[in-house]
């Protein structure tokens, strides 16, 4: 991915974070020389290695566990929030007629090692975390539990887990920081009113910090 330095994230926290809130992943695998890429939610453990541990499942049907070797490098691709940004939300933009569209995103690439888990006790707990990460803000979250254990067993059977340890992970945050601080500003401002708050709202933090 190209990184100019004035987009480039250097803070991995922030990486862990925008994980965390967007953790349905795009798995990128080689092998038999053709790419394969697989849609995927994956957990994140900070904890483990230096740069953080990914842990997944796919249907045992899936045949990427199978045309991967433990320890092939693999890309897993993170996407926060993106929207259009119109020169016209740029003030300089009336006064030189210098500006053009462009497109602002944040994304997160975690580039690692796969390990294929093929072992029971793996694949529930990975299940259970994930749920319980997903299902807690529901009125009665669900558990394993909920679902008869003959049911249960037959759905894990189902299913293989996959761990990849982060080897390298490298952040994106186009928020036109290259832009003068009222163009960034205002942009950021109209992006909210519109309901792209998310990006919106990283322009403006944007703005705050090239203002310090």
């Amino acid at each position: 991915m190209y990184v100019p330095p004035h987009f480039a994230v250097p803070d991995q926290n922030a990486l862990f974070d925008l994980i965390e809130k967007h953790p349905f992943g795009i798995l990128i695998t080689h092998s038999n020389g053709s790419l394969d890429a697989n849609h995927i939610p994956f957990e994140l453990d900070r904890s483990k290695g230096d740069k953080g541990v990914l842990n997944c499942h796919v249907a045992r049907k899936n045949p990427v566990w199978e045309e991967v070797a433990n320890g092939d490098e693999v890309l897993v691709v993170f996407r926060a929030a993106d929207a259009y940004i119109s020169p016209n939300w740029y003030p300089s933009k009336h006064e030189f007629h210098k500006q053009v569209p462009t497109w602002n995103y944040l994304v997160a690439h975690a580039h690692g090692r796969i390990t294929v888990r093929d072992d029971e006790r793996y694949v529930r707990r990975n299940v259970a975390k994930l749920t319980h990460m997903h299902d807690a803000n529901q009125p009665a979250p669900w558990k394993m539990g909920d679902a008869p254990k003959d049911f249960i067993d037959a759905m894990t059977k189902a299913i293989v887990a996959l761990e990849i340890e982060i080897t390298s992970l490298v952040g994106k945050f186009k928020l036109s920081q290259n832009k003068e601080l009222r163009d960034i500003q205002n942009a950021g401002e109209t992006l909210s009113a519109q309901g792209a708050v998310e990006v919106g709202q990283a322009m403006l933090a944007a703005a705050a910090a090239k203002s310090q």
